[in-house]
């Protein structure tokens, strides 16, 4: 009887609806950034979501990924682990990933992510 009740929170838990964007957004499409503050992002990067939790993406230069923990539309990114070659788009990067850790909110609208910070910076991301 007591394994029950242990047992019993546990399958619970696996039919949870994920409530991190990544149960929103389509996990089967890679986002690409199109602009940043209504400024085109033409370096190059993506964003995608490839488990409930977590995001991955390539930035201008390297591959990075990272947890995702807030419930939607709350964007709260753990630390972003990523390669470490350089490019001649490594400006670009590092505007990228500051972007990036500072977003706060996210919105997805069909093909179309859009992330805010709370300073008002925005990121639109749109799926191809």
């Amino acid at each position: 009887m007591f394994r029950l009740f242990l047992t019993i929170p546990i399958l619970l838990s696996a039919c949870l609806k994920d409530e991190t964007v990544s149960g929103y957004a389509d996990p089967k499409a890679t986002y690409h950034l199109e602009e940043i503050d209504g400024v085109a992002f033409t370096a190059g990067a993506t964003l995608s979501f490839p488990e409930q939790g977590s995001i991955s993406g390539k930035a201008p230069c390297n591959s990075y990924a990272a947890d995702q923990r807030a419930p939607y539309p709350w964007l709260e990114l753990g630390p972003i682990a990523g390669t470490r070659a350089a490019c001649a788009d490594l400006p670009a990067e590092v505007q990228f990933f500051k972007a990036l850790a500072d977003m706060t909110q996210i919105e997805a609208l069909d093909d179309l992510l859009i992330l805010r910070s709370d300073s008002g910076t925005e990121m639109v991301f749109r799926s191809r």
